[in-house]
């Protein structure tokens, strides 16, 4: 039986994108908005500030690696706020449903320390998770096992009772060889009726 429910909380419960930022900067020259997203600013390069990096530093050392896209590389982290534009449709509905019909609810996110307490502050859908584990913290990310580790220990949380929702399937599959059930998020509705499949809602 399912007890926990566990989100992640980028592109499941906030909206987060680069290109929030990105298409005004560029504006509308989606080539070079594209080569500079997959080639330059991964999200692979965006993984180092998930672990604690600061995004000063970071941005700083890079942008001088590579002066061509120096302006851009620093705009990346002095408008990263500009990449969240509030929570994903219809999921603070969800996670209150959820909370009433009796199960404790989680965060485990990639996220960088730097900024998730001001995320947290300015959405009330973070609120109503009861206990987060931030990557940006602990110093280390998902998929590796050990932020997983870090919940169920700290929280007291049984594997085969929790589920776990994230959009990437790579920390799904982490989740799964530990028991821990899983859900890939798409939207609000789908969700809800994997929930409603697992007994949960």
């Amino acid at each position: 039986m399912i007890k926990n429910v566990i989100f992640d909380f980028g592109a499941v419960l906030i909206d987060w994108d680069r290109r929030h930022f990105f298409d005004k900067y560029f504006a509308g020259d989606k080539e070079k908005e594209d080569y500079f997203l997959d080639n330059i600013c991964t999200l692979e390069w965006n993984s180092q500030f998930d672990a604690g990096i600061p995004f000063k530093e970071g941005c700083e050392k890079y942008a001088a690696q590579i002066p061509e896209w120096h302006d851009a590389i620093i705009a990346y982290g002095e408008h990263w706020e500009e990449m969240v534009t509030g929570e994903m449709p219809g999921m603070r509905q969800l996670v209150k449903d959820v909370k009433a019909a009796g199960h404790p609810t989680y965060g485990l996110t990639n996220w960088s320390w730097e900024k998730l307490p001001k995320v947290i502050e300015e959405h009330e859908i973070l609120h109503l998770i009861d206990g987060i584990v931030c990557s940006g913290k602990e110093h280390t990310i998902k998929p590796f096992p050990e932020i997983y580790h870090i919940l169920l220990d700290r929280y007291g949380l049984v594997p085969d009772e929790s589920v776990f929702i994230d959009d990437n399937q790579v920390n799904l599959d982490t989740a799964d060889t530990l028991g821990i059930h899983t859900i890939r998020f798409e939207n609000e509705a789908q969700l809800r009726a994997a929930l409603t499949e697992l007994g949960v809602l």
